[in-house]
């Protein structure tokens, strides 16, 4: 019997999830399994590789079982990633760190040092990362000189989708995709840059091996196999990062098209054809294949924002919705709906985690503007979601300059279940917005890759025969214009108080107020 199902799975921040599809792009199933993030001291954002590792096996297992499929079954299992993690090991193999992730800051100083005194931006316009602390070459420059015996015990330095395929199958592997969100990847020579690995200290001996994000992989050992419910031969596909497959996901490869993502991050992107970096350095250039390359900026604050809104602003709302079997988040759109657009003037800029593009300076802090006597709590919860999206809107500038204008944005994400809040984005960004009817974009991405990879497909554009539509929204001329007065109101502040705002995250760091 042929096989019928492909895995798509995806290692996210939070959780993985295993999403088993037809061939034709339905979903079947689908498993996830979550796991803690580890915030000791300020800035820390780790994980256990071990725990991520069994998440990944128990929601692959999970997700062929809820499919009852059997092994010959299953045609493929193919991956996505979070971006930007790095783990060090010993000659042995054993963890030296635990899987230090995209959200850790503690490399803020050394991000600014690369930027000022290393020519950091010649670093950028190579590797197509930015300078923030999010990325392995600043983590590997903090950890280098904060921890030098860990530094210097170090074998290897791997992401945490390598270590997941060293478990697999013993092999040391990483492909283009997740390599070129690491700042160490010449885009261009599709090799390990020089420049950037002398600077960190790091040899390509001390890397894994690069291959493109077709690359293949069969041969799990029989328990392995066993435990997950696949055939010794499954082929495993490595994928690629979870960011350009979730515009493959949700069919923005196309010149024009705009993906807006809002999870518990978020990010605005856009595919080319080949790699291209932006001479002001505000946008990354990651690889999905060797013809396809996206473009685009990641923000750090998206569903969090809502998460700390509910707990901060409204935990007494969101109480009594349970209470009434109400999901607590449509009781803070409900009450955002009640306030006009623009909150009468309040502005919220939601850097609660610092920020990423356009501004690339972990050292920004939210911020009601704004306030006045007739404001209400409500009047701050609207704010609050406006100013996600006020911040995401702030991308495109910088994208269209590159890819000329955008022509149809298609958005993704927990956020897509609010109405209000997908008419908010059609009224700032000022364009339609259209929902892909699934959501699991990287899982479907990273599934259709894997089609591509065994040749089971001719393009990726078949992914436009996968993806319908639940949602569209128009934007409203009157909200428009409202969002119109504002946004460059919104845009100016945070680079005015660029200088206050380091010394507010100097006083925190030095106790005066958590990171």
């Amino acid at each position: 019997m042929a096989a019928r199902i492909m895995l798509g799975v995806d290692i996210g921040t939070t959780s993985t999830k295993a999403v088993a599809f037809t061939l034709a792009g339905e979903i079947v199933a689908q498993h996830a399994c979550a796991y803690p993030m580890i915030s000791t001291v300020p800035g820390m954002a780790e994980q256990e590789p071990q725990r991520i590792v069994d998440a990944v096996f128990d929601a692959i297992g999970g997700a062929v079982h809820a499919a009852a499929a059997a092994p010959e079954d299953i045609a493929l299992v193919s991956f996505s990633a979070a971006m930007h993690s790095l783990i060090a090991l010993d000659s042995n193999g054993e963890l030296l760190t635990n899987s230090i992730t995209w959200a850790d800051n503690r490399a803020s100083e050394w991000a600014a040092r690369i930027r000022d005194e290393h020519d950091g931006h010649a670093i950028y316009l190579r590797t197509g990362t930015p300078i923030h602390p999010m990325s392995p070459l600043c983590k590997l420059m903090w950890l280098r000189h904060a921890h030098p015996d860990v530094f210097g015990r170090a074998a290897r330095f791997a992401g945490i989708k390598e270590y997941l395929f060293h478990r697999l199958f013993g092999r040391w592997l990483v492909d283009h995709s997740i390599a070129s969100a690491t700042g160490l990847f010449n885009l261009r020579q599709l090799d390990w840059d020089a420049g950037a690995l002398a600077l960190v200290g790091v040899t390509p001996e001390q890397l894994s091996q690069l291959v493109p994000t077709t690359h293949c992989v069969q041969g799990l050992p029989s328990d392995l196999a066993q435990r997950l419910g696949l055939a010794p031969d499954t082929p495993f596909v490595i994928g690629a990062n979870d960011g350009v497959l979730s515009n493959l996901g949700v069919n923005a490869i196309q010149r024009g098209q705009v993906a807006v993502t809002v999870g518990t991050s978020g990010a605005v992107r856009s595919v080319v054809d080949q790699p291209v970096t932006d001479p002001a350095g505000r946008t990354f250039c990651y690889a999905l294949t060797e013809q396809h390359w996206v473009i685009g900026g990641p923000v750090n604050n998206g569903g969090n924002v809502l998460q700390w809104v509910r707990e901060q602003l409204a935990r007494g709302a969101a109480e009594r919705a349970e209470q009434m079997g109400i999901d607590p988040y449509d009781a803070l759109t409900y009450i955002a709906e009640g306030v006009p657009p623009g909150a009468e003037g309040l502005l919220f800029h939601p850097y609660l985690a610092g920020e990423r593009a356009p501004l690339w300076n972990a050292d920004l802090r939210g911020s009601f503007f704004g306030l006045a006597m007739h404001h209400r709590k409500e009047h701050m919860i609207r704010a609050a979601l406006e100013g996600v999206m006020f911040n995401l809107y702030s991308i495109l500038p910088a994208v269209e300059d590159l890819i000329g204008p955008a022509t149809r944005i298609m958005a993704t994400g927990g956020f897509a279940h609010s109405a209000l809040w997908r008419q908010i984005m059609a009224d700032i960004f000022d364009r339609e917005v259209v929902v892909p009817a699934s959501i699991e974009s990287s899982c479907l991405g990273a599934a259709v890759l894997g089609l591509y990879a065994l040749n089971m497909i001719a393009s990726l554009d078949v992914i436009s025969t996968m993806v319908g539509s639940t949602h569209r929204h128009l934007p409203i001329a009157e909200n428009a214009a409202v969002y119109a007065q504002l946004r460059p109101i919104f845009l100016a502040i945070p680079r005015k108080l660029e200088h206050e705002y380091l010394l507010l995250a100097q006083f925190q760091r030095q106790g005066g107020g958590g990171d």
